[in-house]
Protein backbone atom coordinates (compact mmCIF):
# COMPACT_ATOMS: atom_id res chain seq x y z
CA UNK A 1 0.00 0.00 0.00
CA UNK A 2 1.52 3.16 -1.43
CA UNK A 3 1.54 6.22 1.30
CA UNK A 4 -1.02 8.21 -0.64
CA UNK A 5 -3.32 4.95 0.19
CA UNK A 6 -2.35 5.10 3.65
CA UNK A 7 -3.22 8.75 4.18
CA UNK A 8 -6.85 8.40 2.12
CA UNK A 9 -7.38 5.74 4.37
CA UNK A 10 -7.14 7.80 7.67
CA UNK A 11 -8.43 10.80 5.96
CA UNK A 12 -11.45 8.54 5.29
CA UNK A 13 -12.36 9.14 8.98
CA UNK A 14 -11.57 12.44 9.08
CA UNK A 15 -14.92 15.15 8.60
CA UNK A 16 -14.29 17.71 5.91
CA UNK A 17 -17.14 19.64 7.34
CA UNK A 18 -17.31 20.36 10.50
CA UNK A 19 -20.00 23.11 11.68
CA UNK A 20 -19.36 25.41 15.23
CA UNK A 21 -21.32 24.46 18.10
CA UNK A 22 -23.44 27.83 19.11
CA UNK A 23 -21.83 28.48 22.86
CA UNK A 24 -24.94 28.07 25.60
CA UNK A 25 -25.58 31.61 25.93
CA UNK A 26 -26.65 31.37 21.77
CA UNK A 27 -24.52 34.59 20.74
CA UNK A 28 -21.21 34.37 19.38
CA UNK A 29 -19.14 37.16 18.37
CA UNK A 30 -16.69 36.05 15.65
CA UNK A 31 -15.41 36.96 11.99
CA UNK A 32 -16.73 35.91 8.49
CA UNK A 33 -12.96 35.00 6.32
CA UNK A 34 -11.59 33.94 3.51
CA UNK A 35 -10.88 30.19 5.05
CA UNK A 36 -14.53 29.77 5.41
CA UNK A 37 -16.80 27.97 3.02
CA UNK A 38 -16.67 29.41 -0.59
CA UNK A 39 -20.56 30.34 -1.33
CA UNK A 40 -19.94 29.84 -5.28
CA UNK A 41 -20.90 33.52 -5.69
CA UNK A 42 -17.99 34.74 -4.61
CA UNK A 43 -18.37 35.53 -1.10
CA UNK A 44 -18.08 32.61 2.01
CA UNK A 45 -20.07 31.50 4.82
CA UNK A 46 -19.72 30.03 8.53
CA UNK A 47 -22.02 27.47 9.76
CA UNK A 48 -23.24 27.11 13.43
CA UNK A 49 -24.99 23.58 14.73
CA UNK A 50 -28.05 24.12 17.07
CA UNK A 51 -30.60 21.94 18.57
CA UNK A 52 -34.57 23.07 18.22
CA UNK A 53 -37.82 21.56 19.33
CA UNK A 54 -40.90 20.93 17.62
CA UNK A 55 -43.04 23.95 17.74
CA UNK A 56 -39.91 26.25 19.08
CA UNK A 57 -40.69 29.70 17.84
CA UNK A 58 -37.17 31.16 17.56
CA UNK A 59 -35.31 34.71 16.19
CA UNK A 60 -31.93 34.44 14.99
CA UNK A 61 -30.53 38.01 14.89
CA UNK A 62 -27.00 38.95 12.84
CA UNK A 63 -25.33 42.41 13.07
CA UNK A 64 -22.48 43.17 10.74
CA UNK A 65 -20.81 46.43 9.76
CA UNK A 66 -18.43 44.74 7.61
CA UNK A 67 -20.71 42.91 5.31
CA UNK A 68 -24.22 42.68 3.71
CA UNK A 69 -25.64 39.72 5.88
CA UNK A 70 -27.72 36.65 5.36
CA UNK A 71 -28.87 34.08 7.44
CA UNK A 72 -29.94 30.87 6.55
CA UNK A 73 -31.60 28.09 8.38
CA UNK A 74 -31.12 24.43 7.54
CA UNK A 75 -32.61 21.22 8.01
CA UNK A 76 -30.63 18.42 8.74
CA UNK A 77 -31.35 17.10 4.97
CA UNK A 78 -29.88 20.65 3.81
CA UNK A 79 -33.23 21.81 3.02
CA UNK A 80 -34.02 25.43 3.94
CA UNK A 81 -36.24 26.02 6.36
CA UNK A 82 -35.92 29.99 6.54
CA UNK A 83 -33.88 32.64 4.76
CA UNK A 84 -33.64 36.52 5.12
CA UNK A 85 -31.12 39.30 4.20
CA UNK A 86 -32.62 42.32 5.51
CA UNK A 87 -33.35 43.65 9.11
CA UNK A 88 -36.38 45.45 9.79
CA UNK A 89 -34.26 48.50 10.43
CA UNK A 90 -33.23 49.07 6.73
CA UNK A 91 -29.78 48.37 7.82
CA UNK A 92 -27.77 45.40 5.92
CA UNK A 93 -28.41 42.90 8.83
CA UNK A 94 -30.48 40.04 8.94
CA UNK A 95 -33.24 38.92 11.27
CA UNK A 96 -34.99 35.86 10.63
CA UNK A 97 -37.96 34.77 12.68
CA UNK A 98 -39.51 30.94 12.52
CA UNK A 99 -41.41 27.91 13.94
CA UNK A 100 -39.69 25.19 14.28
CA UNK A 101 -41.73 21.72 12.34
CA UNK A 102 -39.40 19.21 13.67
CA UNK A 103 -37.11 17.86 16.84
CA UNK A 104 -33.47 17.83 15.48
CA UNK A 105 -30.18 19.53 14.21
CA UNK A 106 -30.60 22.59 11.97
CA UNK A 107 -27.34 24.04 10.67
CA UNK A 108 -27.50 28.73 11.03
CA UNK A 109 -25.55 29.60 8.29
CA UNK A 110 -23.96 32.98 7.87
CA UNK A 111 -23.10 34.55 4.93
CA UNK A 112 -21.99 37.47 2.88
CA UNK A 113 -24.44 38.58 -0.16
CA UNK A 114 -22.75 37.83 -3.28
CA UNK A 115 -18.98 39.16 -3.17
CA UNK A 116 -19.80 41.84 -0.42
CA UNK A 117 -16.74 40.48 1.92
CA UNK A 118 -16.03 39.23 5.08
CA UNK A 119 -15.27 40.40 8.58
CA UNK A 120 -16.62 40.89 12.02
CA UNK A 121 -20.17 39.95 13.01
CA UNK A 122 -22.80 39.23 16.23
CA UNK A 123 -24.85 36.44 15.80
CA UNK A 124 -27.42 35.98 18.62
CA UNK A 125 -30.34 33.15 18.61
CA UNK A 126 -33.42 33.54 20.98
CA UNK A 127 -36.03 31.25 21.51
CA UNK A 128 -38.93 33.24 21.78
CA UNK A 129 -41.59 32.48 24.55
CA UNK A 130 -45.35 32.42 23.97
CA UNK A 131 -47.60 35.33 25.60
CA UNK A 132 -49.35 34.06 28.58
CA UNK A 133 -53.10 33.00 28.69
CA UNK A 134 -55.54 34.44 31.12
CA UNK A 135 -55.28 30.91 32.72
CA UNK A 136 -51.75 30.53 32.93
CA UNK A 137 -51.19 33.56 34.51
CA UNK A 138 -54.00 35.11 37.62
CA UNK A 139 -52.52 38.88 37.06
CA UNK A 140 -53.97 39.30 33.01
CA UNK A 141 -57.71 39.22 34.47
CA UNK A 142 -56.74 41.88 36.85
CA UNK A 143 -54.68 44.07 34.75
CA UNK A 144 -58.11 43.98 32.36
CA UNK A 145 -60.42 44.85 35.04
CA UNK A 146 -57.78 47.94 35.96
CA UNK A 147 -57.37 49.16 31.99
CA UNK A 148 -61.58 49.55 31.54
Amino acid sequence: MGMSAVVAAQCSQCKLYNPIALPTSNQIDDTLSEKDIPTGQGGFARDYVMEFKEGESVAIDLASESFDAILTLLAEDGSTVAENDDGPDGSNNALLFTRIAKTGRYIVRVRAFGETGVGNFRLKVTRLQPVSSDRSNPLIPKLRQFLK
